[in-house]
């Protein structure tokens, strides 16, 4: 942190520090799985416990380390771990050294059962249903996977236009862990005054369900204080691929708090508690404003989590002091 003065509240104290787009995947026999990306943006990094808070201080290894050239040789973000089909997965995003912002989504597979310790393989690009000339073309990151009703659904952030880029989030049913099945949908784009600050950017799909519904926070404008997070929700019965069958909130769920030293909180995730029953978000932010440079390669933004509440309505609410 150098010798930047910090405030320390009891709301902004790390889970795991500089970890930033923090996601955490519980298995199915209750271990704990965290993965993040790194101040230097070089490597995809794994540890596990038997408890979330436990992630903080158990040991972390590298299951992989960027290219020297090419490809995947710079600008490793924001991994996600899943087991689907029977197979650990992990999604992330990586750039070219010859062409920084050529970002796209890449695919690890896990060749044993063990992710910690069983050897990690590449897999190439994500792919494109056959026929599908728009998907992963442009500045693309940012994957999830939702698995719903016995169906595979990827969701990222990929940015279009001329001139001036736009990031939006789109949607696509799976044939495999490392091919679409369908066309890209266009779910939400930055609408609103509070999504285009600095830039215009909807990123950071993470989804939670509760009640009968799905809902999917993510994560808007610039990198600094102004980050935040924004949320859609749908019926669980709903089309997830008809985006007008899904409701996009007016106004952000979170945002900057100055008074809690909460600063520009986003790209989160979810995961149940110990108890299988309680959801908890998982979250970075920073604890200060103020950033000498590019806030992009500002390295304290920690891993921070709170206790998800609902309201008599169903509604997720991510109140800091209700924790």
């Amino acid at each position: 942190m150098g010798s930047r003065k910090i405030r320390e509240t009891e709301y902004n104290q790390p889970l795991i520090e500089q970890r930033a787009d923090p996601y955490v995947y519980r298995y199915a026999d209750g271990t704990y799985y965290f993965t993040a990306s790194v101040p230097d943006y070089d490597r995809i990094v794994l540890r596990h416990s038997t408890t979330i808070r436990g992630l903080k201080d158990a040991e972390e290894i590298t299951v992989w380390v960027k290219h020297e050239e090419g490809p995947q040789s710079l600008h490793v973000w924001a991994p996600e771990i899943h087991y689907l089909d029977g197979e650990w997965y992990i999604y992330y995003a990586a750039g070219d050294k010859a062409h920084k912002w050529r970002i796209r989504p890449y695919v690890l597979k896990c060749t044993g059962q063990d992710p910690m310790t069983d050897p990690w393989i590449e897999l190439g690009m994500m792919q494109p249903a056959d026929g599908d000339k728009f998907s992963f073309k442009d500045f693309s990151l940012d994957a999830t996977v939702l698995c719903h009703k016995g169906e595979k659904y990827f969701v990222w952030a990929e940015k279009v236009g001329h001139g001036k880029k736009v990031s939006n989030l789109y949607i696509a049913r799976m044939e495999s862990p490392w091919k679409l099945a369908t066309s890209q949908v266009l779910l939400t784009g930055p609408d609103y005054d509070w999504e285009r600050v600095g830039f215009w950017v909807n990123e950071g799909p993470a989804f939670l369900k509760h009640d009968g519904k799905v809902f999917m926070t993510y994560s808007a404008s610039e990198t600094g204080a102004c980050y935040c997070m924004g949320m859609l929700s749908i019926d669980e019965d709903g089309d997830l691929l008809d985006p007008r069958a899904w409701k996009k909130e007016r106004y952000p769920v979170m945002t900057t708090d100055a008074e809690k030293g909460v600063y520009g909180p986003g790209h989160n995730s979810f995961v149940k508690g110990e108890d299988g029953v309680t959801d908890y978000c998982i979250f970075h932010a920073r604890q200060y404003e103020k950033i000498k440079g590019n806030p992009l390669y500002d390295a304290n933004r920690h891993a921070m989590m709170i206790k998800v509440i609902y309201d008599e309505k169903g509604m997720p609410l991510f109140d800091l002091e209700q924790q």
